[in-house]
């Protein structure tokens, strides 16, 4: 059976331009439903894969923030050059993170941060976080118990370099969370365990846009995007976005 292999998206649906970005360990695929869900609604879609995402995870160690940084404003440009002068944000977990840094960093209708980490509950998590991602891909891939232990074996002896490159960047981002002016719709699903759920409290009271808003969501984990209340997800993104001023 052949196996798909996640890409990046562009749904065209008017206008108005929403980038999409997915987490650490993600891909395309996380957004996907959302991207979709906004395209009937009028909005073109656009979402990147980052550099070592949705390919073997021995590719993802060496990459890093600086790789993924470059796709998340490669996607942004790529919208501009398609013509899309307005462009607001939604991204999931390190999407999340990212699409904070891109509201000080170039011109947003408004960001809308899901799950986003402020600060790394230990690296030994995300560590963690990593060898599971690689044992769930080498099972998509369709390898034996055998092969995926001897390969998680030699996979343990990479250097993680990434992880400290990772929590450097969430730091920088935290710091600099008051210079965000654009709309901001924060969401924070309640049984997040990869992240400290109190990161959603810190962007609401530092980011310094007038417009402003936090929603918790009582039946979902870290990936709210492909969780029990994505459709209510779906609905409150689409009625912020329609909230914005756009021209």
């Amino acid at each position: 059976m052949k196996k798909l292999v996640p890409k990046p998206f562009t749904f065209e649906g008017g206008k108005r331009a929403v980038l999409l970005l997915h987490g650490f360990t993600g891909n395309s695929a996380d957004v996907r439903m959302l991207g979709r869900f906004l395209q009937g609604k009028g909005y073109t879609c656009h979402a990147p894969i980052y550099k070592g995402h949705g390919v073997p995870p021995e590719e993802l160690v060496h990459t890093g923030p600086e790789d993924w940084w470059k796709d998340v404003t490669d996607a942004y440009q790529f919208l501009k050059e398609e013509g899309y002068e307005e462009i607001a944000v939604a991204g999931l977990s390190l999407g999340g993170v990212f699409s904070l840094k891109l509201g000080y960093t170039v011109p947003l209708k408004g960001i809308i941060p899901m799950c986003a980490p402020m600060y790394i509950k230990s690296e030994e998590v995300m560590y963690r976080g990593i060898l599971d991602y690689a044992r769930e891909y080498k099972k998509w891939e369709g390898k034996t118990e055998g092969e995926i232990e001897s390969e998680m074996e030699e996979f343990q002896k990479t250097p993680m370099k990434t992880l400290k490159a990772l929590q450097g960047l969430i730091s920088d981002v935290r710091n600099s969370v008051d210079l965000i002016y654009a709309p901001t719709f924060i969401i924070q699903a309640r049984h997040d365990h990869m992240i400290n759920t109190d990161s959603a409290n810190i962007i609401y009271n530092e980011v310094e846009s007038e417009q402003k808003d936090l929603k918790w969501y009582e039946e979902s984990g870290h990936v709210i995007t492909l969780d029990k209340e994505r459709e209510q997800l779906h609905e409150d993104i689409y009625q912020f976005l329609e909230t914005l001023n756009w021209k």
